[in-house]
């Protein structure tokens, strides 16, 4: 999947001083350093303790298993799996590999948890507001579109089906269009902390995008420090910094990822309800979980809910969530206990 659109690339940076695109990003010495371009930002991984013979044949295998990562979620790639299931009119069970399986699976889970905020079929809303393989709109979409394209949304219309050792998803709606765009960066970013421990490496800070994951601790033998960015233009500018002690992080933010149209500026979060850009002032959502993977989605579908309606789900399901929202020409910042646990200075 190509992310250009849907999020800039925030990637964790350990040079010893703070650098990044968006959200979170690293502070500390890393050792060996390796980085590179997949799904339309950047991949980086910060690894302690490894040989340095080792760094050609690392980074050859790091992108291996993001090319194919991507080749697996694209939707821009028109070859994709994830892509020939889109094209699919068929509403019979349509086999699918057991990686997508699982991240659809957790979709649906957060998504129900959301009341729908986090929807993996918000698909053809988003490329309708030019924020997916599309083009950007000239105009602003009249109501008329914005309901045609809401008609072809809905978790409801997707089920994920385990049979005999086989996996499977199905749509009751021709046109059901799936992104999993929400859910891809944390994905990676997992798979990408399974290689090292598959390849012997158990120090390591990881990112794909905006989803970051550590283990141990950096060269230094200090803990991996990351830190969230500030909803600036201002690169670096921290907000606040994490000990992420062996989790995975995401952000997602609306203050960089936009344009204008008709003299109004468009968020790139797309709110399945009203099948438009999100309006409130919740700005930015960092949240930490066992897994990026399960981070990455919560933070999309909080996003969308707003800054009270995040504070609640947070609350009901114990998510360890920062969320920053605009209040006038500055900023508010709230934390749940959970997140507090993570939290080296603010």
């Amino acid at each position: 999947m190509d992310l250009r659109l849907l999020r800039y690339g925030l990637f964790a940076i350990v040079l010893g001083a703070l650098a990044g695109c968006d959200n979170p990003t690293a502070k500390g010495n890393s050792g060996m350093v390796l980085e590179g371009k997949t799904m339309g930002t950047y991949w980086r991984a910060s690894l302690a303790g490894v040989d340095e013979a080792r760094q050609t044949e690392l980074r050859e295998k790091i992108q291996a298993q993001l090319d194919g990562d991507d080749h697996l979620l694209s939707t821009y790639k028109k070859n994709s799996a994830l892509s020939l299931f889109n094209q699919s009119v068929s509403t019979q069970p349509y086999p699918v590999a057991e990686a997508m399986s699982d991240i659809v699976t957790m979709a649906l889970r957060i998504g129900a948890k959301t009341d729908g905020a986090m929807d993996i079929t918000v698909g053809p809303l988003v490329n309708l507001w030019g924020f997916g393989p599309d083009k950007q709109p000239i105009k602003t979409p009249d109501q008329a579109h914005i309901d045609a394209a809401k008609a072809l949304t809905g978790l409801h219309h997707l089920t994920v089906i385990n049979q005999a050792g086989k996996q499977f998803l199905q749509k009751d709606l021709p046109g059901l269009y799936v992104d999993l765009s929400t859910m891809g960066e944390g994905y990676a970013a997992d798979h990408l902390a399974r290689l090292m421990e598959q390849n012997g490496i158990s120090r390591y800070l990881v990112s794909v995008g905006g989803a970051v994951v550590t283990r141990g601790t950096n060269a230094d033998g200090k803990p991996w420090r990351v830190a969230i960015q500030k909803p600036t233009d201002r690169e670096n500018a921290v907000q606040a910094v994490v000990d992420l002690n062996g989790h995975g992080i995401s952000t997602s933010g609306s203050y960089r990822n936009y344009y204008e149209l008709d003299g109004k500026r468009l968020s790139h979060v797309i709110d399945p309800k009203t099948g438009q850009p999100i309006q409130h002032k919740l700005v930015s959502a960092t949240v930490i979980s066992p897994t990026a993977m399960e981070a990455d989605g919560w933070d999309t579908g909080l996003m969308v809910l707003g800054t009270e309606k995040a504070k609640q789900v947070a609350e009901k399901e114990g998510l360890a969530v920062y969320l920053i929202t605009k209040e006038g020409d500055s900023f508010t910042t709230w934390m749940s206990p959970q997140f507090k646990t993570f939290l080296l200075s603010e």
